[in-house]
């Protein structure tokens, strides 16, 4: 069992219950604790700050904390539960309070939207706040609506591939590790995707589906252009090592022309989980802006995003 848990950002809306099942799995993947975490909203904590201000003995300890009882009664006597499940009341800001209790997760995981935002948004300031400061990787799941994998909430995951988008000079090695621990816990496959900025031939078609290649079909590749070839070489050259690292990893290839972002939204389609680093690594590790192609897949994904920061000077 892993010493981290895996953290649940709850607020009681829908949002978040697919987050808190999307966790569920993931602590059952990796045999680590469930911590669920409920930042309290600001009503609750003015008057838990009320009550010891005037010291008033006469009104409650607590405030009732509506999520908990709810959580509860969804958790309740059910089986299928990682071993260790634990259920927290926050008190500050959502980013902070989660900030905090991130440094020892093994990942948060939290919806796009929470219980405040309105329905037309793509991702919830909440959301992106917490996937652009927490200390560990930030899996963000989003809304039914927005999810071509609706018809998977009630099994927490997909069957999907991992699709790691790389730039094989830049990607740090913490966001190429978690992409392969990932897979390795679901026995699926990486499937990595990099891009290249060159014109495109006249025939070819920009939103075609693009090929992917396993490492053995790289000895052949008369017919790929120049820059697709090096792209590939790359590839294969910053994998080896976690190729060592992950025997049983299967790996597919992809270099493709154009936007790294909209590639990496149409592999959502199908991905069990896309995983991208959260900014450039010559930014500080702390950096508190994320990184544009991260910021268009957190609000352009059909499926869950994982969002990973550069811990260490590794590139």
């Amino acid at each position: 069992m892993s010493n981290a848990p895996v953290i649940a950002a709850v607020d009681g809306s829908d949002h978040s219950l697919r987050a808190l099942e999307w966790a569920r799995t993931a602590a059952l993947l990796h045999g680590s604790g469930l911590l669920i975490a409920h930042v309290l909203p600001d009503h609750a904590q003015l008057y838990a700050g009320r009550r010891t201000a005037l010291h008033d003995a006469s009104q409650p300890e607590e405030f009732a904390d509506p999520v908990s009882d709810r959580i509860g009664a969804l958790l309740g006597g059910r089986s299928g539960l990682p071993e260790g499940v634990e259920y927290v009341s926050l008190e500050g800001s959502v980013p902070e309070a989660l900030r905090v209790i991130g440094a020892e997760a093994l990942m948060l995981v939290m919806g796009s939207r929470g219980r405040g935002g309105f329905a037309s948004l793509l991702l919830g300031s909440n959301s992106r706040a917490v996937a652009a400061t927490a200390p560990c990787p930030v899996v963000v799941v989003p809304h039914a609506e927005r999810s071509v994998q609706a018809q998977d909430a009630a099994a927490g995951q997909s069957a999907g591939q991992v699709v790691l988008g790389l730039h094989a000079a830049e990607t740090s090695d913490d966001v190429v590790a978690f992409a392969f621990a990932e897979a390795a816990v679901r026995g699926t496959t990486v499937q990595v995707v990099s891009t290249y900025a060159i014109p495109p031939a006249p025939t070819m078609v920009i939103d075609s589906p693009f090929a992917v290649i396993p490492p053995e079909g790289l000895a052949d590749d008369g017919d790929a252009v120049p820059a697709e070839r090096e792209m590939l070489r790359s590839q294969t050259e910053r994998l080896a090592p976690f190729r060592t690292r992950y025997p049983d990893v299967r790996v597919e290839q992809a270099a493709v022309p154009g936007d790294a972002a909209g590639r990496l939204v149409i592999a959502s389609e199908t991905a069990a989980l896309v995983v991208v680093g959260r900014h450039h690594p010559r930014r500080t590790a702390m950096s508190l802006h994320i990184g544009s192609v991260a910021h268009a897949v957190l609000h352009h994904a059909h499926g869950p995003v994982a969002v990973v920061p550069t811990l260490s000077d590794d590139v």
